[in-house]
């Protein structure tokens, strides 16, 4: 199958949709490649609770740290009421209660791989 054209690596959500072949791991990077999901979107695509999805992120964050020629990107969670980002944040979770105004309307943390430039 021919990679779309403005999307130089990776594979697009509804593909991935359609391919049920390799490990859920495998397939959360091909979802990631280019792109930034929430865990929520990733575990819809994948069919398989977010949880899980959580589970599975931690270990593609090490195998992806192994790589030297991709970089994983986490856009942080923010709070959608006071927008407070949780910058200092490493947990790959979305948060429950925003710390300055106690709401929790929190917008989960998006996810992505990208190719590092070498020089």
């Amino acid at each position: 199958m021919p990679r779309p054209r403005n999307k130089p690596y990776g594979i697009t959500p509804r593909e991935a949709m359609l391919i049920p072949e390799g490990t859920p791991r495998q397939r959360i990077v091909e979802l990631l490649n280019g792109t930034r999901l929430s865990s929520y979107q990733l575990a819809q695509m994948l069919s398989i609770a977010e949880r899980q999805v959580e589970e599975h992120l931690t270990h593609v964050v090490k195998t992806i740290a192994r790589d030297k020629t991709r970089q994983f990107i986490m856009d942080p969670a923010r709070c959608q009421d006071c927008a407070f980002i949780f910058r200092d944040r490493s947990r790959l979770t979305r948060p429950s209660r925003c710390p300055h105004c106690r709401s929790e309307a929190i917008a989960a943390p998006r996810f992505g791989i990208t190719l590092t430039v070498s020089s």
